[in-house]
């Protein structure tokens, strides 16, 4: 089973390069993030001419969360079901071939400090809490995610920079672990326990260039689906050429 999560900053300016991604890599199950349109504008039709179910919890303009899958999705659930009152689209859950499997785009937070970086930590606080009370670290399941976190240094090419950042912070550094301390695994950094391999780079300052990254999109699993894991990989392709997003897609094998 293969399992991507790629947020790709704007589904319909991507879409050219999603199709192209899902015929090169045909993985099983695809996490979108930051899909910059609504669930009626979203291209439903192609993706589904390319093998795949999609469901969708879209929002105009900004963020906007999928899954794509071979098989279809049962049991689809929106949001981090806790809060009305939050009408943003970060997240989306389903099951897949025994596997659930959600779709998370967690908020950036904008600065340390700040009433956005209150809600990004209260944000994964209810996450946290959503693990806690919906699912079970003893069965299948995987997160695909922007973390909008570098777990640690491994994952940040230039520490010192970032280190007062909003994706470096030891605040959402102490949210991001709280998730593997749940019973979360990065299977990422199992298969690269050296990191100094990035999903993210700034469209700015010749940012991919000079590999100038960090890594803040993973694949978090339970133990049942994280030892079956044989592999990961950061699509770096994606992040060259025409329009790319700036993200690359994560990649993970699972046997069976």
């Amino acid at each position: 089973m293969r399992i991507v999560t790629w947020n790709v900053n704007s589904v319909k300016v991507r879409l050219e390069r999603l199709l192209a991604f899902l015929d090169r890599h045909a993985p099983d199950v695809v996490c979108l993030q930051e899909l910059k349109t609504t669930d009626d504008a979203f291209p439903r039709e192609p993706i589904e001419a390319a093998g795949y179910h999609a469901v969708t919890h879209g929002q105009k303009t900004y963020n906007g969360v999928a899954i794509l899958s071979r098989s279809e999705p049962t049991a689809v659930t929106r949001d981090l079901d806790d809060d009305p009152a939050d009408d943003a689209a970060r997240a989306i859950f389903a099951d897949v071939d025994g596997v659930t499997v959600g779709s998370l785009y967690v908020p950036n937070g904008q600065t340390v400090g700040s009433d956005a970086y209150d809600y990004k930590l209260a944000w994964y606080a209810r996450l946290l809490e959503r693990l806690r009370t919906h699912h079970d670290p003893a069965r299948p399941l995987v997160l695909g995610a922007d973390y909008n976190c570098a777990r640690d240094d491994l994952d940040v090419n230039n520490p010192e920079r970032w280190a007062p950042s909003v994706l470096c912070d030891p605040a959402v550094r102490a949210a991001f672990a709280s998730l593997l301390d749940w019973g979360l695994v990065d299977v990422f950094r199992e298969h690269h326990p050296d990191g100094k391999v990035y999903s993210w780079w700034d469209y700015r300052r010749l940012g991919f260039p000079k590999n100038d990254g960090l890594r803040i999109d993973a694949l978090l699993a339970t133990a049942p689906l994280a030892a079956r894991c044989t592999g990961a990989f950061v699509d770096r392709d994606e992040r060259k050429g025409k329009q790319p997003s700036d993200h690359a897609p994560v990649v993970a094998d699972f046997g069976g």
